[in-house]
């Protein structure tokens, strides 16, 4: 059996939440119980192992991938969050004394944010989210993929070749299909007219086909510090201050990174700290400095109590 391990606790069903939160996602798509991603143009189901549970015992947790192989289950356990320091961040939660952290961690055990492996993808993904609903931004970017992501290759009846028995109707063809996120000559060599009558707004349709280009020029961000990688991203035009902190938080997977712009951000830390009075930017970036050097999982970790009951 093709398995990839991550350290216990880890609940695979709950760190998937938001591939599913706003409804399907064409490049990460939740269908019978499985997360289906394309990975070197096949289409890999990745679902937790029966009888392994949640990981609430002292073992790893194994996570079934098929097909796998080497380069199939790195992209895999990116994916996963294998990244994240979940063991350090839960130390920190229980010496913290920080009964909203403690109590998240209580209703959320096994919570690993997951991680998108594609730089192109995350910063793409991140313009879509500019200044609209989640619901609005999953809907264009599936436009998007549908029209310019090759479908997943696989034997067999599965996501990215046919429909699955019972599966929904994609708003963007007959059937829902798992494709390849669009690589970036595709789009950059796109007229951006050609983006807005998929749904973009003409300024997002052009800073869309300018990263696209910009890309080669992004290469190494990995290496980078976490200022080094910020400069480099709003240095482009349609990057700014929130799409490089949601890019070293959920791309990077970077301890410290912490949006401190991002609105859900401030009304989860609004709420949850300060009795609902309306938070600054600045004060919620004041805020994240008691979360050293773990701001990136207590963001993640506060979003999804925000938006969980």
């Amino acid at each position: 059996m093709p398995l990839v391990r991550l350290p216990a606790p880890y609940n695979f069903e709950l760190s998937m939440a938001r591939f599913r939160a706003y409804g399907p996602d064409l490049a990460n798509l939740w269908c019978g119980g499985a997360l289906w991603r394309v990975v070197g143009g096949t289409a890999v189901r990745i679902a937790a192992v029966p009888g392994s549970g949640d990981g609430d015992g002292d073992g790893d947790v194994a996570v079934r991938v098929d097909p796998c192989d080497p380069a199939i289950a790195a992209e895999v356990l990116q994916l996963l969050g294998a990244p994240h320091d979940l063991e350090g961040f839960a130390a920190f939660v229980a010496a913290s004394g920080d009964p909203v952290l403690q109590g998240l961690q209580a209703r959320f055990p096994g919570f690993r944010p997951p991680l998108a492996p594609d730089p192109f993808e995350a910063l793409v993904t991140a313009i879509t989210a500019q200044q609209v609903s989640l619901f609005s931004a999953l809907a264009v970017r599936n436009r998007l993929i549908a029209a310019y992501g090759e479908p997943g290759r696989r034997a067999g009846a599965a996501p990215g070749v046919g429909t699955p028995p019972g599966s929904a109707r994609s708003p963007v063809g007959p059937a829902l299909a798992v494709h390849a996120f669009p690589r970036p000559d595709l789009l950059a060599a796109a007229d951006p007219q050609a983006l807005v009558l998929l749904g973009f707004s003409r300024r997002k349709a052009e800073y869309v086909v300018g990263v696209a280009a910009a890309m080669a020029g992004l290469a190494g961000l990995a290496a980078l510090a976490d200022g080094e990688v910020k400069a480099r991203l709003v240095a482009v035009r349609g990057l700014g201050e929130w799409t490089a902190d949601w890019f070293l938080a959920r791309q990077l997977a970077r301890p410290r990174a912490w949006p401190a712009g991002d609105l859900v951000l401030r009304k989860a830390c609004s709420r949850l700290y300060a009795d609902g009075r309306d938070l600054s930017t600045a004060e919620v970036r004041a805020l994240g400095e008691r979360f050293e050097p773990f701001q990136n999982l207590t963001a993640q970790l506060l979003l999804l109590g925000n938006t969980l009951p």
